[in-house]
């Protein structure tokens, strides 16, 4: 990691104020250094922080900009609105027709465009062909500044409407999506602004009024708190200019204070019987508090989880499902969040049989893992699963999981675009002994919300006399 010198940031034509840093790619472990992405990292006077990552594989580059922002900063009251905005920020800006954005890249040639919303952030991103870069640019440094002119009351209440489809398609007619939002709302009790679905309630998106969008938009879609990253085939001395242009002048305020909110806590097993509407056979669910994102514990959360519940070889499957024929389906996972992640299992009964039966069958197993852990075979594949699955991620510059997001998360949540190696080295550290040791620790039957979704009984029909 080395600075670079005034001479150079002056060639360049950018204000040497302009905060830089040039990082080589850390070594990593032989094998993988194909995962290496060297990267460069500077931070414009208005606060824009600009991630830089040349790969000149393909004539293809991809734009990334992550606001530090998600349902994680929301109000009681007002939930639901990071993912309402999102929608808002593809229906025009000041210089942009309504609903064009998308329609003017997918005319260039453009792939992986989209926009996600989750607990800690809210991105947006796209791949365009390399000679089209400065409009993919000028697209979004325009709905960064001046999305607020061409807002207005038949476009919130659009989006409303369409967002509030959304949550009754991915939630309330899901097979168990309100049962599992019940879950949720247990392991993380209000005011805690994990509470609930990021989707929000159809009360505060119905709540939500023009100056209140535009509130949030002045807080949280500042220069200040955002992080542009391109990634691909570009001209980085080309790329340096555009982002002046575009972006440098955008006025912005400082980065706002994320929320200082106490960590939940669950004491005692807490037990949900809902009585399922959609889904027509038993599913139990267990869900545990865990270590957040990149913090101790968190890699070896994974690495179980994935171990116990991924592939006819994991733990769970083998027994619920191929020896005991309890369950048509079975998972585990650790969803890592920032302040604090949930350790999930969830298993979808065959007909006749009960979640409880379900629940008995998952506990034998916690006890064998919390007695012995498991075997180092065992992890080498869930090891080998999750490098796997980065790899082919990082084999494409742009989308989700691609090389710009990578950049983007770690320096999200660990300060450090490059922070590859460290996360690598973190699931190299899992040993037999921290599993069970882990298991010990949090999950304890008294440290759970465990929800039974139970179809109603169909009444026996009636024999014609």
């Amino acid at each position: 990691m080395k600075a670079l010198i005034s001479a150079a940031i002056l060639a360049l034509g950018l204000p040497a104020f302009a905060q830089q840093q040039q990082h080589e790619a850390k070594p990593l472990e032989p094998g993988r250094e194909a995962l290496a992405i060297p990267y460069e990292k500077y931070k414009l006077p208005n606060g824009l922080e600009v991630i830089l990552a040349h790969d000149p594989k393909l004539p293809v580059v991809a734009v990334n900009v992550w606001y530090h922002v998600g349902a994680y900063n929301e109000q009681p009251g007002r939930t639901g609105f990071a993912h309402l905005f999102e929608h808002m920020m593809f229906q025009g800006s000041k210089h942009v027709p309504d609903d064009v954005h998308i329609a003017m890249l997918e005319q260039l040639g453009a792939n992986d465009l989209n926009g996600t919303t989750n607990f800690d952030r809210t991105n947006y991103f796209e791949t365009v062909p390399s000679n089209h870069l400065a409009t993919a640019l000028w697209l979004e440094s325009d709905r960064m500044g001046f999305l607020l002119d061409a807002l207005d009351e038949k476009k919130l209440r659009t989006q409303q409407e369409v967002v509030k489809n959304e949550r009754r398609q991915g939630t309330e007619t899901r097979p168990y999506g309100l049962a599992e939002e019940k879950l949720w709302m247990a392991l993380f009790p209000a005011p805690h602004p994990y509470h609930g679905k990021v989707i929000g309630s159809m009360a505060d998106l119905d709540a939500a009024t023009v100056e209140d969008v535009k509130g949030f938009f002045r807080k949280w879609y500042a220069p200040a708190n955002a992080t542009l990253a391109i990634v691909g085939d570009f001209d980085e001395k080309e790329a340096r200019a555009l982002i002046e242009k575009y972006f440098g002048s955008l006025p912005s305020g400082p980065k706002p204070e994320k929320p200082q909110v106490d960590p939940a806590k669950v004491t005692r097993e807490t037990t949900i019987r809902h009585d399922e509407k959609v889904g027509t056979l038993p599913m139990v669910e267990m869900v545990w508090l865990t270590p957040p994102y990149l913090t101790e514990g968190d890699a070896t959360a994974d690495v179980l989880a994935n171990a116990l519940g991924t592939g006819k070889s994991s733990r769970l499957y083998k027994r619920l499902v191929q020896d005991k024929e309890l369950a048509q389906s079975v998972s585990a996972s650790q969803q890592s969040l920032g302040a604090q992640s949930a350790f999930s299992i969830e298993a979808v009964a065959r007909p006749g049989v009960s979640s409880d039966a379900l629940a008995r069958e998952i506990d034998a197993v916690l006890d064998e893992v919390r007695r012995g852990g498991m075997s180092p075979q065992e992890l080498n594949r869930a090891r080998t699963r999750f490098e796997t699955q980065m790899l082919a991620g990082l084999q494409s510059v742009g989308g989700f999981g691609g090389k710009a997001d990578v950049l983007q998360s770690y320096n999200h949540f660990a300060g450090d675009p490059g922070y590859l190696n460290e996360d690598l080295s973190r699931y190299d550290a899992v040993t037999p002994e921290r599993v069970r040791d882990f298991a010990r620790e949090y999950l304890q039957p008294d440290a759970r919300v465990v929800l039974h979704a139970v179809p109603a009984q169909k009444p026996a029909a009636k024999e014609t006399p």
